[in-house]
């Protein structure tokens, strides 16, 4: 990212994946995870959903940190609108993959931008749609069996071992992982103008 005048940035995440993305933008940051509970109102839209829990997730971090400009994220994955969420166990996981099996269905990832110190907020939403291959039930045991689905939306994480569920995407990578870099990057450089 060419070089742009930013406030100091915290990464408002507990996400190891979200922190690694973040450093493929080559700027400075801190993690200090913004700790709220998620909340999905029915009456919104998935990209709605996502940039709410992001906002909640950055203020909570922007009010101990006001000099800051902090970012938060939220990542769901919708099927027909419906959220799926971090599987609660395994079997839980292998159901959700179940229903993937052989359908579209998108990632959503809200991004909440927020210096207090300035009154500067920024919201936006990326989606992407991603098609998985048809899987029988001993290709969905292999797959959990590679990795651990229970900290991922959708019970799977398309850097590891996406290859075994993913037959095409439709937009951001970056955005299936956690976080819209391609957009953030635009975000950011425009911040700091």
């Amino acid at each position: 990212m060419r070089s742009v005048k930013l406030p100091p940035l915290i990464l408002a995440s507990a996400s190891p994946r979200r922190a690694e993305l973040l450093k493929l933008l080559k700027v400075r940051f801190k993690v200090l995870p913004g700790h709220v509970e998620e909340v999905a109102h029915e009456h919104l839209s998935p990209q709605e959903v996502c940039q709410l829990n992001a906002h909640r997730k950055a203020r909570a971090i922007a009010k101990q940190i006001p000099d800051a400009l902090v970012i938060g994220a939220d990542t769901l994955v919708f099927l027909d609108q419906e959220i799926l969420g971090k599987p609660a166990n395994l079997v839980e996981a292998r159901q959700m993959l179940m229903r993937l099996q052989g359908r579209a269905h998108q990632v959503v990832t809200g991004v909440s931008l927020i210096d207090l110190r300035h009154h500067r907020e920024r919201i936006f939403a990326v989606s992407t749609e991603v098609l998985f291959h048809p899987l029988d039930s001993g290709q969905i045991r292999y797959y959990l069996e590679q990795i651990n689905p229970l900290d991922k939306a959708g019970a799977y994480a398309i850097q590891e071992r996406g290859e075994l569920l993913v037959a095409e995407i439709s937009g951001s990578f970056s955005n299936v992982v956690g976080l819209p870099l391609e957009r953030l990057r635009e975000e950011l450089a425009a911040w700091g103008e």
